[in-house]
């Protein structure tokens, strides 16, 4: 691995699990001081045993504001300034318009949308001029998927924000990018298919409609984050871009 953030600090939230804690490896392994969050701190513990070097977990739900104060505070506790946000914290669940509740929207809006918003902005007052802002979207953004509209919804949100970011912090030479990737081998996933053969099943059903024929894996999700985040993409600002074996391109 190279040395791209050595001395880096960087905030990723929902980080204890697939996308989140595989980008968090990465980032510790090129020498950033990391900062992950995760709502369970059973979970929290064991994901810092895995990421090692310079790692500190914060329990945190990033839909709730005090939370996020509290994630800040905790690194300013230990460094004047971020360098890089990757804001990744979300979650989704399948509900057909027609049975879609209002704590159903509530929760995903407040998660994948608010949570987003207020990690960035929040960080904004310790976020170094000419930092870098990843935000998680997805390929459902683009494409309709039955029953997942509510989450669909948020992930376009998200991709919006970057878009609109680049011109709020262009002052500051912020950079703000979206990271979409498509199916990804990650035990959420398998939890939103059902788990064990009925997820097999499905995932083997959606493999077929990608080009390269394999699902991708966290640490490809990882690469592509690290490489937003890094000068390498120092002229790379307000994009989207894809990580779903072509997928979206078809």
């Amino acid at each position: 691995m190279s040395d791209r953030f050595i001395n880096k600090v960087v905030v990723i939230t929902g980080g204890t699990s697939g996308i989140g804690l595989a980008t968090a490896k990465a980032f510790s392994a090129e020498g950033a001081s990391v900062f992950i969050t995760g709502r369970r701190q059973e979970a929290l513990d064991a994901a810092v045993g895995q990421i090692g070097g310079r790692v500190t977990g914060v329990q945190a739900d990033m839909s709730q504001l005090a939370d996020i104060d509290r994630l800040y505070d905790a690194v300013q506790q230990r460094h004047a300034q971020i360098d890089v946000v990757f804001a990744n914290a979300g979650g989704g669940d399948f509900a057909p318009l027609g049975l879609i509740t209002a704590e159903h929207y509530e929760r995903t809006f407040d998660t994948n949308v608010k949570g987003v918003l207020f990690t960035v902005q929040k960080a904004l007052p310790i976020l170094k001029d000419g930092g870098a802002v990843v935000l998680t979207s997805s390929t459902t953004s683009l494409s309709g998927t039955p029953a997942f509209s509510v989450y669909s919804a948020t992930k376009a949100a998200v991709r919006s924000f970057a878009r609109n970011w680049i011109l709020d912090l262009k002052d500051r030479r912020i950079r703000v990018n979206a990271v979409s990737p498509g199916l990804t081998e990650t035990a959420g996933l398998n939890e939103l298919f059902g788990g064990g053969d009925q997820a097999q099943s499905t995932k083997d059903v959606l493999t077929s409609q990608i080009p390269l024929g394999r699902i991708g894996q966290p640490e490809e999700i990882a690469k592509a984050v690290l490489f937003l985040a890094s000068e390498d993409a120092g002229f790379v600002n307000g994009v989207e871009l894809f990580v779903d074996g072509g997928q979206a391109q078809i």
